[in-house]
Formats: C-alpha cells, structure tokens, sequence
C-alpha cells in the first residue's frame, strides 16, 4: 500500500520549489496564486531567501505547506492509500486527501503561523531534541521538573523533542543527561510548539477551521494527536485544533500504518527528514523522496 507523508516546519531550505516552478505551469500557477492570498511574494524567499528570512514562522509554515502541497497536485500518478504529515504536515496531507482545497488549506496556515508567533511572543520557550533515551523515562523528567516542559515529538525510537518554557526545558536537557540521554540539543526554533505554551493560539485556530469545509478524504489519514486513521471530517478538524498543544505522535502514525499494511513510503516535499524517521522505524522500509 502507498503511503504519502509530508515534512514539517524545519524541512525548509534555499531554493525550494524554484525547479518544480520552473518546470510545471501547474506548480507554477499554485505558486502565483499563493503570492497573491498571503499578499507577499512568498515564492521570492523560497526561491532566493536567506536562511534567516525562511526561519521566520510566517514564512515558514506556508512555504513548506506550498511546496508539498505542489508536489503532489502535479504529480500524475499520486494515488495515496493512507496519508499523514508532521505538525504543520498533516495541513498539506488534508489537501492532498481532497479533505479542504488548496486555497482554504494555505490560508489556514497562515493563520497558524500568525497565531503561534503571537503566542510565542507572549511568553518565551524552547524545545530540545532527547537522543537515546526511552520515551518513559523523558516523561516522567518533565513532570518531575519545576515549570512547563512536556514530550512534543515522538520522532522515532531513541529521539523525543521536550518543549515548554525555556528554563524548564534546560533543567530537564541536564537532569535527561544525567539520566543517560546521549545528547540533550536545544533546538533553533522560535517557541515552545505543541506544549502548553501554545494554548493561546487555539481559540484563533479553531475559529478559522471550524469555518472552512471539511470533506472526507479519498484515504484515511493517520493524525497527529491519536496516531490513528480518521475519515470523519468533523474529528478531523477537532484533532487538527487538539494538534496545537499536544505532543506529534510520528513513530506511532508510522508503526500503525506498517501494520495496517503500508509498503512504500513518499515524502512530498522539501528535504528528507521524514524518510529518515521512516528508516529507524523500520529499516527494511522503502522510502522515496519527491520535490
């Protein structure tokens, strides 16, 4: 069985997009058409942007989402058995499922993006990447440890990203070293996403989805919050507004689609973050990579 995943923020890099513009009147068409909706020329950045200027949550968020998003509208043969995507992945997922069209999925990723950045300037935080360390036991150092700190991303076996504020997720990266962690690596990220932290975006989040039309996907796709496959668009939509402050459940959405038969796995998208998570699930695993 075929299965379609799609990469997160941190995918980005210089020169995203720019072959697939010059390539596919299509993709090309999907990139214009972004400019416009957002009001700046997003495609410029990609294109030519600093790695500064593509770290930036506003821009981020939707030139992943773009990218993705036009990789797989122009790719001729995508017929998906399951989908899924990381964080801000599972945006780009829902439109290639057919669930909201292109124009409804980019702009609630702008709101997000907008969103989150208001609450990350709120109140400060941080994330960590925890290596070697089992899942258990970096949970129960963050409700040990004084402050808001919290698993995030459940990556694949052996690496779990904390968040939460900022002196809380450096107390925990040194209590999580002590307790055996390999390495405990704060991350370049501008907040404390999917923790607690992120509450104030929610309210803002669920009045822009709960106004867009949710259709039933053309496959079930394995969510975030739950790690299981949903074809309801209402509990689509709940688990997307969940999503924001609850931890990415990635190497569970990946052990439950290799049992439910997946065989392939194809990263739509920039980079090739997702394949790799894939492989230390399962190392027999195919992958592919398409941008």
């Amino acid at each position: 069985m075929k299965v379609f995943v799609f990469p997160g923020q941190g995918a980005q890099f210089t020169g995203m997009g720019k072959e697939l513009y010059n390539s596919s009147s299509k993709a090309k068409a999907l990139f214009e058409k972004a400019n416009d909706i957002l009001g700046f020329r997003i495609s410029d950045i990609m294109f030519e942007g600093s790695a500064e200027e593509l770290k930036e949550t506003k821009v981020t968020q939707p030139a992943v989402f773009l990218h993705s998003v036009a990789v797989a509208l122009t790719t001729e043969d995508f017929a998906p058995d399951m989908v899924a995507g990381h964080s801000l992945g599972e945006l780009s997922a829902l439109v290639a499922a057919k669930v909201i069209s292109f124009e409804d999925g980019l702009n609630i990723v702008s709101k997000r993006a907008q969103a989150m950045q208001k609450a990350c300037e709120l109140k400060s935080g941080s994330m960590a990447a925890i290596l070697a360390l089992e899942d258990n036991v970096v949970e129960t150092i963050c409700k040990e440890t004084p402050g808001i700190v919290v698993a995030a991303n459940y990556n694949c076996p052996g690496q779990l990203v904390i968040s939460g504020e900022a002196n809380a997720v450096n107390v925990a990266c040194e209590a999580l070293k002590e307790a055996g962690a390999k390495r405990a690596l704060i991350l370049p990220v501008g907040g404390a996403f999917h923790s607690p932290l992120m509450d104030p975006a929610k309210e803002e989040l669920a009045e822009v989805i709960n106004s867009t039309e949710f259709k039933e996907p053309i496959c079930p796709i394995y969510q975030n919050v739950n790690a299981q496959p949903v074809k309801n668009p209402e509990i689509i939509k709940q688990n997307l507004i969940s999503q924001l402050t609850a931890p990415v459940r990635w190497t569970q959405i990946v052990k439950n689609m290799l049992s439910d038969g997946a065989s392939v796995f194809t990263e739509m998208g920039p980079g090739k973050t997702l394949q790799g998570l894939v492989k230390k699930v399962d190392r027999q695993i195919e992958t592919v990579g398409v941008q």
